[in-house]
């Protein structure tokens, strides 16, 4: 049925009353609107609505009476269409609401991300009606839980890093030089994936975890060596050139052990190359821009950061004397 909104408009019918026609007519009144036979122990509901031959018969259910403002009526027909078809056996909820489940598979080629972003951009998804809200289930919930899961992860892992990096030195702030070297190769991972147009999937999530590993430890090996020279009596400024001297044989060798590895899974070379070749494409960008970074960057932020400590330190040592020092007692007068 599909009310004639215009035309209802016009003779005074509201759509609460057409369907209350179509519904008298066909499945009875409410329950608690109709009328109910009482006995000693209970009262049954009185169903009245038409006979089945007639529920059947289009031309009777057109000519039902509806009422108007007025308190006239119309025949149906004139305010709706009518027409036999069939609707859902049953009324499915999600959280207590009424729901519609939309399924789709990708077609072949097409990553699920890509799939998602283009849903989200069809005019019908970013004008809903009110009260109709938009819920992601199947793949793209776990992919959405996976990401979320990921970026936990990675927030734990680094403060582990950085708590064991700070007992191992005994400093506060050094260790977060080495971790300013893992910004570096997250840029370099996504870069590598955009110019192979690749998307950002499950394996690019673990080529990434592995990565952060491999940054951290070159970073340490420049950090390291740096603070030894420097406890050696060297000057920082040669103690950083040392460093950078000494430790980029080590830190190159890593990453071209580490790019020559990976890069037969780039190619695609082997078995299930869409899982394995994003992982090592994200792996092997990280590695080459963390390396030509590393060797830049990390100095300059360890004289910062060493600056800052020479700068905290004396106020460090003022502040935690004073609250040494035990204040002297006040002799209390004797009565």
């Amino acid at each position: 049925m599909h009310p004639r909104l215009d035309i209802a408009a016009e003779l005074g019918v509201s759509v609460e009353s057409i369907g209350q026609t179509i519904r008298i007519a066909t499945l009875g009144d409410l329950p608690q609107n109709g009328a109910k036979f009482s006995l000693i122990d209970r009262q049954i509901p009185i169903r009245v609505s038409l006979i089945e031959s007639a529920r059947r018969d289009l031309t009777t259910l057109e000519n039902l009476p509806v009422p108007t403002a007025s308190g006239a009526s119309v025949p149906l027909k004139t305010v709706a269409d009518l027409s036999f078809g069939q609707g859902p056996s049953a009324v499915r909820r999600y959280n207590q609401s009424r729901r519609l489940f939309l399924e789709a598979d990708e077609s072949p080629g097409i990553e699920l991300g890509t799939a998602t972003k283009k849903i989200m951009e069809l005019p019908a998804l970013k004008k809903l009606p009110e009260g109709v809200h938009l819920i992601e289930k199947g793949d793209t919930e776990f992919m959405n839980e996976l990401f979320q899961n990921f970026l936990l992860a990675i927030g734990a892992g680094v403060l582990m890093v950085l708590a064991v990096l700070v007992l191992l030195f005994a400093r506060v702030f050094q260790p977060i030089t080495i971790l300013s070297a893992l910004p570096l190769s997250l840029g370099g991972a996504v870069l590598a994936l955009l110019l192979t147009n690749r998307p950002f999937s499950l394996p690019v999530v673990i080529g990434i975890l592995m990565l952060m590993g491999i940054v951290a430890k070159n970073s340490i090996l420049l950090v390291d060596f740096a603070i030894e020279e420097m406890r050696a009596g060297k000057p920082r400024l040669e103690a950083i050139l040392q460093a950078g001297h000494k430790r980029a044989r080590p830190i190159v060798m890593t990453t071209v052990a580490m790019v020559a590895g990976m890069l037969p899974v780039a190619l695609g070379w082997g078995g299930d190359s869409d899982f394995r070749s994003p992982m090592a494409i994200a792996v092997i960008g990280g590695l080459i821009t963390s390396t030509m970074l590393t060797l830049v960057i990390v100095p300059a932020v360890f004289t910062l950061f060493d600056d800052v400590e020479r700068w905290m330190a004396p106020k460090a040592g003022k502040l935690l004397a004073n609250q040494a020092v035990p204040r002297p007692n006040r002799a209390e007068p004797i009565v």
